[in-house]
């Protein structure tokens, strides 16, 4: 039902930009408090003090940003080689800089990607963002138990995880292995398999433990929301997330709508031989890379992760920093810094989940690739960058398009983000 961990791969995530406070437990909010842009503003921190190569010169576009730059021309070339199909876009201070569209949406029918395509989200944000959501409304506290909402989970889970080791990776649960097989018809069908799933659950390390141990808990957390709100985790996204971001084209939407809807890209799962399969139309095809093997995220009623498109997700962020989605405060607490990031990816963890300090400014993005699909967007508070890439291919050099990004955005060299890792 959520993304398969809400916190997995480079999950590099959502903050707030700025001071890291020295301690063994807490950072404080990344904007000292205040909201980093008023209503009808465009993202910016000038008071960010701190961050003097970011800020000097907060209003100059890199010329790698535009039209006919590196960036560009480093898309258009991997797309000539049938390494890239999707959309490409730089957004700065909610004025797009470049858009790019290349490939098939639908090879079948002979639709071309464009802007307003929507494709299958790896690991949003939004498993997280909701639970802060209902906490800044009251209805829950990010210290309860497991078992102040749901029943049926062993005992020790039930006392012992509580909502911030969900959302931290640090609940020390272990779950049994998906059955990728399974086909699902419908919503109820999809949603009464995750909840006995989870219900398998074991704790296998002590919640709050860092290291390697297990423990995201992306499908808990949604029950959670259900729980709360009387509400299916998809109906309450829509309403309360993309709903208040006017994010019109995005949607926790179902297969049959995927099939029918032409806004939605099909998504292309590499095989072996080298050739693209629509995995929407070929359920009975999966993926075979290391880590995808026998997935395809089209066999669930409901796809993982959602979709979105590129324009949306530009509103998402200028959302998040305006007090559309949560109060300037709440806000700190879902995007400030709470430890460093203890699975081999650097940075630093939060709701969010993880940022990086890159050339003096916070870089705060999330990638990942389901069967199928690549994505990936980043937020560059400091300097009100947004930078999204989404790929309805599954096999692409996303860390490398990430690397060139960043690059053409900060004039970091590929691989230089750095702090805290």
């Amino acid at each position: 039902m959520a993304s398969a961990s809400d916190g997995e791969w480079d999950r590099r995530s959502m903050l707030r930009g700025a001071a890291v406070v020295a301690g063994a437990a807490a950072a404080a909010p990344l904007l000292g408090g205040t909201a980093t842009a008023q209503a009808g503003v465009s993202l910016a921190a000038d008071q960010l003090g701190h961050a003097d190569t970011a800020t000097s010169e907060p209003d100059r576009i890199p010329s790698d940003t535009g039209p006919g730059g590196a960036y560009d021309r480093y898309i258009a070339k991997l797309a000539a080689e049938d390494k890239f199909s999707g959309v490409v876009l730089l957004s700065h201070r909610g004025r797009t800089v470049l858009s790019r569209s290349y490939g098939m949406a639908d090879k079948e029918k002979g639709i071309r990607n464009h802007e307003g395509a929507a494709f299958n989200l790896y690991g949003g944000p939004f498993v997280s963002l909701s639970i802060v959501q209902l906490a800044q409304r009251g209805k829950v506290k990010l210290w309860d138990t497991v078992g102040t909402y749901l029943t049926g989970f062993a005992k020790e889970i039930a006392e012992q995880v509580r909502i911030h080791h969900l959302l931290m990776g640090t609940s020390g649960l272990s779950f049994p292995e998906h059955d990728y097989q399974r086909i699902f018809h419908g919503k109820e069908e999809q949603h009464e398999y995750y909840q006995q799933y989870t219900r398998q659950a074991k704790l296998v390390a002590a919640p709050g433990a860092g290291s390697n141990k297990p423990g995201w808990g992306a499908d808990v957390t949604v029950q959670i929301v259900e729980a709360v709100t009387g509400m299916t985790f998809w109906d309450y996204v829509n309403k309360h997330i993309f709903g208040r971001c006017g994010m019109t084209g995005s949607a926790y939407y179902t297969r049959p709508q995927w099939l029918a809807d032409e806004h939605i890209a099909h998504s292309y799962m590499k095989q072996a031989d080298g050739s693209w399969v629509d995995a929407v139309r070929n359920l009975d095809k999966d993926s075979p890379s290391p880590g995808m093997a026998g997935q395809n995220n089209a066999r669930n009623f409901v796809p993982d992760g959602g979709f979105v498109t590129a324009p949306d997700l530009v509103r998402f962020a200028e959302a998040l920093y305006d007090g559309t989605v949560l109060d300037p405060v709440w806000a700190d607490v879902f995007t400030s810094v709470k430890a460093p990031n203890f699975r081999g990816s650097p940075g630093f963890s939060t709701y969010g989940p993880t940022a990086h300090i890159v050339e003096g400014q916070w870089e705060l993005a999330r990638s990942g690739v389901h069967p199928g699909s690549s994505t990936h967007w980043s937020i560059y508070p400091d300097t009100g960058w947004v930078g999204v890439v989404l790929s309805n291919y599954d096999d692409i050099p996303l860390q490398e398009i990430t690397g060139q990004q960043t690059q053409a955005i900060t004039g970091a060299s590929p691989g230089d983000g750095g702090g805290g890792g």
